[in-house]
């Protein structure tokens, strides 16, 4: 049993680590810079960031939320961006365990972090992780039976398809631009991976929590319908929920619906 704590420990510090990279894909790639050069960095004072201000989590806590050279704020995102990748990590390997399943959709899981994060704050889904993430689940299908490369391929279609019409509906009704093209091509990388039959259940939970969070901000904010709300990170929420839960919560609502017809 004290294996299996210590094992469980390390998958979940495996993952905060990641997300340490994984802020400084978030901080550059909006940005246009090299996530690879130069080394990590305080965005203020340019100032090296040390081996031992590095530590997921435990660093921001020891320093306070502050630069050690300059002593300027350190953005809350970074804690919280490797929380959240070592629990998805752990949550993982505990549902997959070191199965190819696991490292595909931990490649996946990681990439929607990024994703979520850089469209929570700029508001673009970029094309240099989407477009790769459609072939890396296409490629990835033919490696793991329960997918199949049939499913990945409608599945592509099916996410891009369903939303590139949505878009293309909302704009010739109210001659606006209501969804980017990075939507479109973060769905079809979601079917890529997930296979088709993911992509109803996540179109259906990301537009209901969406609408709820939504209408709740301008609520909050009183302004009107035309406050800008980044759709992405909804998207990522419904596919992550379809991983863990998604048969079980389908298999619910059709019985609850048999249940109602009786």
């Amino acid at each position: 049993m004290t294996q299996l704590y210590i094992l469980n420990a390390f998958v979940a510090l495996f993952g905060a680590a990641i997300g340490s990279f994984l802020n400084v894909c978030i901080y550059r790639i909006p940005r246009a810079e090299s996530i690879v050069f130069p080394s990590s960095h305080c965005p203020a004072c340019g100032s090296r960031i040390r081996a031992l201000d590095n530590i997921p989590i435990v660093s921001y806590l020891l320093l306070r939320g502050k630069c050690r050279s300059c002593a300027s704020r350190i953005s809350w995102q970074y804690p919280v961006v490797e929380a959240l990748s070592g629990l998805l990590t752990l949550l993982l390997f505990l549902k997959f365990q070191l199965s190819p399943t696991f490292f595909v959709l931990f490649i996946f899981c990681m990439a929607l972090v990024v994703i979520t994060f850089i469209d929570l704050e700029h508001q673009i889904i970029p094309d240099s992780i989407s477009l790769p993430g459609i072939v890396v689940g296409f490629a990835s299908s033919f490696f793991l039976p329960w997918l199949g490369w049939k499913s990945s391929l409608i599945g592509i279609v099916a996410g891009g398809g369903s939303l590139l019409l949505v878009a293309y509906g909302y704009q010739l009704l109210t001659k606006k631009e209501g969804m980017g093209g990075g939507d479109i091509k973060l769905l079809a990388m979601m079917g890529a991976f997930l296979g088709w039959r993911s992509i109803p259940f996540i179109i259906f939970t990301s537009s209901l929590f969406g609408s709820v969070v939504g209408l709740s901000l301008m609520a909050a904010r009183k302004k009107d319908s035309q406050l800008p709300i980044p759709f992405g990170p909804f998207l990522a929420f419904g596919a992550v929920l379809f991983i863990f839960y998604g048969r079980q919560l389908i298999q619910w609502y059709f019985a609850l619906g048999g249940a109602a017809g009786r």
